[in-house]
């Protein structure tokens, strides 16, 4: 494959761990490059997820006013853009955002205005999910689902759990999950990643996503594999966060042509652009490179995207029509 010139779709994707330098810089003029890439970009290798998710912090603490929320959000639709993204899902937790006196539904209502303009500003499709975290209690679990539901009908589409996978277990979410299960709000939830094969199937039995964010270690299950495939279950894969994260040591170690192979639906991903220090391009070109995926990889990769996607069927068809006609006249 000779370059990665397509349209793409991008289901996983972090606001606060995709702050780009130059809106750092509008927000913090103070900050050096230096002093960027060691705050907020990861090494190769972290110990752990753990250790990963702390390059979100400086991240988050600009984060907190009305403006800083708009930057951010906008800034991320110009890196969609320039990557060639048509569709995407943005990620946050909105209780993270609380510091300067911003209400939960404020923040919400920013991000979502935002996202209108970012949208109107380069003509991507998007929208938003929000998230709980492990380390979160019950009712602040309960009150980011409860945000899920009241912004329905706005460009907020579904719910999550993200952050330390190993570290808290799931009873303070199960409420959550529940609630959104039993109203149709769609769900994923991060899993597979800081642990094995074993929390994906918790997750899954507890939690009934659609999706799961990341999953990369359901291939050390054939039955959880299998099972994937029987209930049409996404798995949203993020190879170089992957590598970062210490879930393999090489990005020759992932399983992610396995998992391709196998035939679970999978889309590729970058986590967390500025973490990660990656875009979808280059992605698909380490994938390229390495496991000598071709233009058909990406394809499938993509429409299974969509497809799986929280977004009304009008849309789906939409961004899969763009990217049939792309991927056709695309080299």
């Amino acid at each position: 494959m000779k370059n990665s010139n397509f349209p793409k779709v991008e289901l996983h994707l972090h606001l606060d761990c995709s702050l780009s330098y130059e809106v750092v810089q509008k927000l913090k003029p103070s900050v050096t490059r230096e002093e960027f890439e060691k705050d907020y970009i990861a090494p190769a290798q972290c110990h752990d997820l753990a250790d990963y998710i702390t390059r979100a912090i400086k991240g988050i603490e600009l984060m907190q006013t009305a403006e800083q929320l708009w930057a951010v959000t906008l800034d991320l639709f110009d890196q969609l853009k320039a990557d060639q993204v048509i569709y995407a899902e943005i990620r946050f937790a909105p209780l993270l955002h609380l510091e300067q006196g911003l209400s939960p539904e404020g923040v919400v209502r920013i991000v979502n205005a935002a996202a209108i303009e970012g949208m109107e500003r380069t003509g991507i499709k998007a929208g938003i999910i929000l998230a709980t975290l492990r380390h979160y209690s019950e009712a602040q679990s309960m009150e980011t689902i409860h945000l899920v539901e009241q912004f329905k009908g706005t460009n907020v589409v579904g719910f999550d759990i993200a952050a330390d996978e190993a570290g808290f277990p799931i009873d303070a979410h199960i409420k959550a999950f529940t609630y959104a299960n039993k109203r149709g709000i769609p769900c994923t939830a991060h899993a597979g990643e800081a642990r094995g094969a074993d929390s994906v199937w918790e997750t899954l039995r507890h939690f009934h996503p659609r999706r799961i964010g990341h999953g990369v270690r359901s291939i050390e299950d054939a039955a959880l594999m299998e099972f994937l495939k029987s209930k049409g279950i996404h798995l949203e894969v993020c190879p170089t966060s992957n590598v970062q994260t210490a879930i393999y040591d090489t990005i020759q170690d992932h399983k992610v042509n396995e998992i391709y192979e196998s035939g679970v639906s999978m889309s590729i991903n970058t986590d967390a652009r500025t973490i990660s220090n990656v875009t979808l391009a280059q992605e698909y070109k380490t994938l390229s490179t390495v496991f000598g995926w071709e233009k058909a990889h990406f394809l499938r990769c993509n429409l299974e995207a969509i497809k799986h996607a929280f977004a009304s069927d009008e849309v789906k068809e939409e961004i899969r029509q763009k990217l049939l006609q792309g991927f056709e006249e695309g080299e």
